[in-house]
């Protein structure tokens, strides 16, 4: 019985460090977030102002990325200190990252990644995520993303409604696709898949 005992004391222990750990990150300020990615490339900073500005402080700093859990529509928010470059639909920086929960056929795999190299599928989570430097981006990769995936749209459908979407927003028109999600997400996504034979 002490044995139980001491070992639910180690895991309550435990839980209560990881607990005040995750609270002491979660604390950092903007001001303070701004401070510690003074030395970030001159985009990713740009970014990160611009997040922090609509949702606030990050819930984590690292030395290579911010982190946001649960912020506006988004399960998470990355924003990374080092940039990929990205020519679709025209060169830019790949930097912002955006997840949420959302099941894909598996099907459907082979024809998101024609679409978009920088739209990522995690199957077991069960979630998608867009990255680009740009919210309104990830929004409007998302939303193709989906209709890919129910059948609405073919690949080379989704990549021209893209590159013009983007086209018109340089222009200063909005398509609707740039400015929410248009699917539901949430819900039971996971795929824990199934053990082998044998074992």
């Amino acid at each position: 019985m002490k044995q139980i005992l001491s070992a639910a004391l180690i895991v309550a222990l435990a839980s209560l460090t990881a607990c005040t750990s995750t609270n002491r990150m979660s604390s950092v300020s903007a001001s303070e977030a701004k401070g510690m990615i003074s030395g970030w490339p001159e985009k990713s900073r740009e970014v990160a102002n611009t997040t922090m500005a609509k949702y606030g402080a990050p819930n984590a700093v690292t030395g290579n990325m911010l982190v946001w859990n649960n912020n506006g529509p988004w399960k998470k928010t990355i924003i990374h200190k080092e940039p990929v470059q990205h020519n679709f639909p025209m060169p830019h920086l790949d930097l912002l990252e955006q997840f949420v929960d959302y099941s894909v056929p598996a099907d459907k795999y082979d024809q998101l990644a024609n679409y978009d190299g920088s739209v990522v599928i995690a199957r077991t989570v069960g979630e998608i995520s867009a990255r680009c430097d740009k919210e309104e981006a990830n929004f409007l990769a998302l939303n193709l993303a989906n209709d890919i995936a129910t059948g609405n749209k073919t690949v080379d459908e989704a990549r021209m409604y893209y590159a013009r979407a983007i086209k018109e927003m340089m222009q200063g028109k909005m398509d609707p696709y740039l400015q929410k999600l248009h699917f539901n997400v949430g819900g039971d996504t996971k795929f824990p898949d199934q053990k082998a034979p044998g074992m």
